[in-house]
């Protein structure tokens, strides 16, 4: 049998994605209203411990192009969230490494006080560990209103280490079995594309895994383990248009900017800004403005990241 050859991605059409009212065809684009603050997610910094081969953020531990930001700036944007009325339920720390921003236990304990549910995103290594003490000491006054998510691209190291580096897949075990042995509430985070395309395959082979080391996952749950699709914004997608709601029978209310918000500090930056989404921190046009308040106007899909990740490729960063 033959060997089938893939086409390599058409490079995306330079008409597409310019205007954000209208595509390159004419038609108008689709937005997306803010129908209730529910989830506000929070990068604590884009400095991160290792170098991953395809990181939509470019973390490393030398871009620190969104500076860390304080648990005191955290502060007050909880408090205004509480003022504004916000059904606001979850607040979401990714980075870079969130965890390399000493004031993260703060911030959650801010968090997690106030009743809300907090996730943090890691790659559950060396800067997780140094703060075991604190971890522990929050999984024990607040239980499972904690939820880590580590970042495992694949499960088998081969694969995991080809994008994250030799090595580093023993060592993200290694924190998951030290969060599982400590009963934190777990997801865990891969990549759809190395899988092939194959969704069952690679949840069994997640399932083998979490069975050997009990790692209390259930890899059939989307949520607790989530697949996510590759993003390149070089290839071409089709832009979203109003019609598209319904050919696809999808509500725009299914998307992430209905219901989240994205907090950053930028290098050299007086304050911190609220962005559309967690995918675009380096696109101006995702910056809505300094508070909630002005972060609440609806958001045009003017981005390719907006119909490979969200709209056809359905996935959502938070539960």
């Amino acid at each position: 049998m033959s060997r089938q050859v893939l086409a390599p991605p058409r490079p995306l059409d330079p008409a597409k994605f310019r205007d954000p009212v209208t595509t390159a065809k004419g038609e108008r684009r689709a937005t997306v209203a803010l129908r209730g603050l529910q989830t506000l997610w929070v990068n604590t910094g884009t400095l991160c411990n290792i170098a991953c081969r395809n990181c939509y953020i470019e973390s490393s531990p030398k871009n620190d192009a969104l500076a860390y930001i304080s648990a005191a700036e955290i502060r007050a944007f909880l408090d205004e969230a509480a003022s504004l009325g916000a059904p606001l339920r979850e607040v979401g720390f990714t980075g870079g490494e969130p965890f390399l921003n000493r004031e993260l236990p703060e911030m959650l304990r801010d968090v997690l006080g106030r009743g809300l549910s907090a996730l943090v995103l890691t790659n559950a290594m060396k800067p997780m560990m140094n703060h075991a003490g604190a971890l522990l000491a929050l999984r024990e006054e607040f239980g499972d209103r904690l939820t880590m998510r580590v970042s495992l691209d694949h499960h088998e190291a081969a694969m995991h280490d080809l994008e994250r580096g030799e090595g580093s897949f023993a060592k993200t075990l290694e924190g998951l079995v030290w969060l599982a042995r400590h009963d934190f509430r777990i997801h865990v985070a891969g990549r759809a594309a190395f899988g092939g395309g194959d969704d069952a395959a690679m949840r069994q082979g997640y399932a083998a895994l979490f069975s050997a080391h009990r790692i209390p996952v259930d890899a059939s749950d989307p949520v607790a383990l989530m697949l996510f699709p590759e993003m390149d914004a070089a290839t071409d997608v089709p832009e979203i248009t109003e019609a598209c709601w319904g050919i696809l029978g999808k509500s725009p209310d299914s998307l992430m900017c209905a219901s989240a918000r994205m907090v950053v500090k930028r290098r050299g930056a007086e304050r911190p800004a609220v962005l559309a989404c967690t995918l675009l921190a380096y696109d101006p046009r995702f910056e809505l403005g300094a508070t909630l308040a002005e972060a609440s106007r609806p958001v045009a899909l003017n981005h390719p990241h907006c119909a490979t990740f969200c709209v056809l490729g359905g996935a959502a960063c938070s539960r």
